[in-house]
């Protein structure tokens, strides 16, 4: 099924987003969902048409993806501009400050913290999404949220610019306080 359809999905897909990277990974997804719901593919020249239909529901879910990045980056922007404690003429150092010390967290926090900031997601659909019961989450996301917070005060370095308060709100909204090192 896949090479006798993945090029007419690719072209769907290509006509559609901007970049050949995105439509690679939609034609992917609209592949894995076909092998994990091989028994609902209908025979022969019947499955291009089922195929369109799903490749334009994973196309449906980039597109949010994306609307869901940008006005996160928008809120971001908007916070580092318009709030007098945080600091919106260095945004490259903030930037920077904020991705050295979500590195420095291990892979779960971060990914707790991605999906709440960049994803959206609640507590409970956190839960869900991680295969966890909700007061773990919770839990998890409170040690989170404490640990980024440490890691941004620990990021600077005496002389430069410091971190000194860094959090990331309930509403995904993040806040990086930057102060003159002494």
């Amino acid at each position: 099924m896949f090479a006798a359809e993945s090029r007419a999905i690719l072209g769907y897909a290509l006509r559609r987003v901007d970049a050949a990277e995105d439509a690679a990974d939609i034609v992917a997804e609209t592949f894995l969902v076909a092998w994990r719901r091989i028994d609902d593919v209908p025979p022969g020249p019947d499955a291009r048409p089922w195929l369109y239909g799903v490749a334009r529901r994973v196309l449906a879910n980039h597109v949010r993806g994306v609307r869901r990045r940008t006005r996160l980056g928008e809120r971001l922007r908007e916070e580092l501009q318009t709030r007098p404690d945080v600091v919106s003429h260095d945004e490259d150092d903030a930037a920077a400050t904020v991705r050295d010390a979500m590195l420095r967290l291990s892979d779960d926090d971060r990914e707790l913290l991605r999906l709440t900031s960049w994803e959206g997601l609640a507590p409970a659909e956190l839960a869900t999404a991680m295969s966890l019961p909700p007061a773990t989450v919770r839990t998890r996301l409170h040690r989170a949220r404490n640990r980024l917070r440490t890691e941004l005060e620990a990021v600077g370095r005496p002389g430069e610019r410091q971190a000194r308060t860094g959090h990331v709100n309930g509403d995904g909204r993040l806040s990086v306080r930057l102060e003159e090192g002494t």
